[in-house]
């Protein structure tokens, strides 16, 4: 018997990371997605299809956040989580043998901006603003059903660090162009985890069968937004970076389309849960995790 996984919104920087992992772990990957040869999100029935006997459900789905906040973009950015997830959700109910685990992506930032003390899943307080209404409707729409045969996961995820994508790209950038010091007040808290420990999250997940509900997926000791700089500075070897107060993100971010939110919002996030049930992080500290991302 083929083991099988289905990836929804599997085509991005950590779904590509996934399903290269899961290939090479034996699995038969499944990805739904809008982009061609892959399962459609419209084709209902190749999608019960994959799911029937699949291991694993993993749904990445959604519009980047990274862009303006206008009015279509918000309708886009809210539909493209909430309506994939009630898709998948009616799709498990329809299946015969549907997946024994479902885990759905959420966000860390569904928690306010936090300078004076860290967020855990029992003691972090839920912020407000859009980001946090999005966070909040897709994990109300992931827990809506009641699916008997399928335990759920939804993971309050981090700023996810790897090699090939994901937010290393801009900040590279940056250093490389002398831009990298400190963005705003620089006290920000930047909670982060690097797509080997998502990966292996997923994997013991899986097979802690008493677990379910919220996990933050976060490595265990983040750091401020100056700290960052600083090691990405040290690690590229470029001795300055100039600072970029508010003011000149506020524009910047308006030339490149995008909301300063993701730069200045201090996310202060630990993954009590994960440790207490035993999980131990591969790449704890940032040194450790851009170096490895870094090197040639």
């Amino acid at each position: 018997m083929n083991k099988k996984v289905v990836l929804a919104g599997g085509t991005g920087f950590i779904g590509s990371y996934f399903h290269h992992q899961f290939q090479n772990q034996g699995y038969e990957v499944k990805v739904i997605s809008r982009k061609p040869n892959h399962i459609s999100w419209s084709d209902r029935k190749a999608i019960i299809e994959a799911l029937d006997g699949a291991e694993l459900l993993i749904n990445l789905a959604g519009k980047s956040v990274n862009c303006r906040y206008n009015e279509k973009n918000r309708n886009e950015i809210m539909n493209s989580r909430t309506s994939t997830t009630t898709i998948l959700g009616e799709s498990i109910l329809a299946c015969s043998e549907p997946p024994e685990l479902w885990l759905n992506s959420s966000t860390a930032t569904i928690y306010r901006h936090a300078e004076d003390r860290p967020m855990t899943e029992e003691q972090g307080e839920i912020g407000t603003g859009f980001s946090v209404d999005v966070a909040k409707a897709w994990e109300e729409s992931f827990f809506s059903f009641q699916l008997p045969k399928t335990r759920q996961a939804a993971l309050r995820i981090a700023i996810v660090l790897g090699k090939d994508g994901g937010v290393m790209t801009p900040y590279q950038n940056l250093v490389r162009f002398g831009l990298g010091g400190v963005q705003g007040s620089g006290r920000q808290k930047f909670s982060w985890i690097h797509v080997k420990d998502l990966f292996r999250i997923i994997m013991f997940l899986k097979e802690r069968k008493d677990l379910s509900g919220v996990f933050n997926c976060s490595a265990p000791q983040p750091v401020s937004n100056s700290e960052l700089m600083n090691c990405l500075r040290r690690i590229m070897k470029m001795p300055v970076g100039l600072p970029a107060p508010k003011w000149m993100l506020e524009i910047g971010s308006i030339v490149i389309r995008t909301e300063t939110e993701l730069v200045l919002k201090s996310r202060w996030v630990l993954p009590e849960r994960l440790q207490r049930e035993g999980f131990r992080f591969t790449y704890n500290k940032i040194d450790d995790c851009l170096t490895h991302i870094l090197k040639k």
